[in-house]
């Protein structure tokens, strides 16, 4: 017989859900072992394997608790009391410990923090069959919490980093509605180097790219302008843009993207040359 006490009536029942849920998928269902009383205590009888409430437990942990308690250190700590801004802040938390934020990886050990929930769980499985959640939230898992605090730490910077970047690219998104089209189509190559060509496929040379560039631009962001690639564009402001890479999730071909919007259109490195070659062709039959 298992046996989890808790304070929070809330709690109780979150838990209780996952165990119902891991329950079901381990074909536990036949069983009547799974008891709430008095809206606080859940038990489960020896029918349900260990195994399986450690892991509904620790799912429990990792993916409701966290999120509970990175919200207290938000509002207790940060002072983000707006719900939106929590919501957007846990977003970015529950990625990075997920492992989809692989960029932020390497300001926090998400690794260590699994492993210390893991090990606490296991230990606490070992010693007893009764415990309360509560006491042992308290008592097991400070250093969680602490681990908990960086990955807040880490997830309020990028949050910032993420409001910088918003406000940028309306900033410039204004910039370009107000001016008009020096070329209209720019074919694009990102890769080791950035090369412009115009719409008759003849590479644009730096010295006439340079000459295009509205000043105001390098003057007004001279943190964030790319006086290479965005400057350039935003100045010939394109009605199309036609970007052939082939790593389209890189940050700067998403900058385009999100600057020039539905302008873009992002395809393989190899169809450059192929449409290069048909407009050749036409235009020697034209001749």
């Amino acid at each position: 017989m298992f046996e989890i006490i808790f304070q929070n009536k809330e709690d109780a029942k979150r838990f209780h859900q996952l165990l119902k849920n891991h329950a079901q998928s381990s074909h536990h269902l036949n069983h009547e072992t799974l008891l709430i009383e008095d809206k606080h205590i859940v038990k489960c009888d020896g029918k349900l394997e260990e195994v399986v409430v450690k892991k509904a437990f620790g799912q429990f942990i990792q993916e409701i608790k966290l999120v509970d308690w990175s919200r207290e250190i938000l509002k207790n700590h940060f002072c983000y009391d707006d719900e939106h801004e929590q919501e957007q802040i846990l977003d970015i938390i529950t990625a990075i410990v997920d492992g989809n934020r692989r960029e932020l990886l390497s300001f926090v050990d998400v690794n260590t923090l699994n492993n210390l929930v893991e090990s606490a769980i296991n230990e606490l499985f070992s010693q007893r069959l009764s415990f309360s959640f509560d006491s042992f939230q308290r008592f097991r898992l400070r250093s969680i919490t602490t681990l908990i605090e960086s990955v807040v730490e880490v997830a309020i910077d990028e949050y910032k980093l993420e409001q910088e970047y918003q406000i940028f690219v309306h900033t410039l998104r204004e910039f370009l509605a107000e001016r008009s089209s020096i070329k209209k189509v720019i074919h694009l190559i990102v890769s080791d180097t950035i090369t412009f060509f115009d719409e008759q496929f003849f590479e644009l040379k730096r010295k006439e790219i340079l000459q295009l560039i509205d000043r105001k631009l390098l003057s007004n962001h001279p943190v964030y302008i790319d006086s290479v690639t965005i400057a350039p564009l935003l100045s010939m402001a394109p009605q199309r843009i036609y970007l052939y890479t082939d790593e389209p999730e890189q940050p700067l071909v998403r900058t385009i993207c999100n600057l020039f919007e539905e302008r873009v259109v992002v395809a393989a490195m190899n169809l450059f040359h192929d449409r290069k070659r048909k407009f050749a062709f036409a235009a020697d039959e034209n001749f």
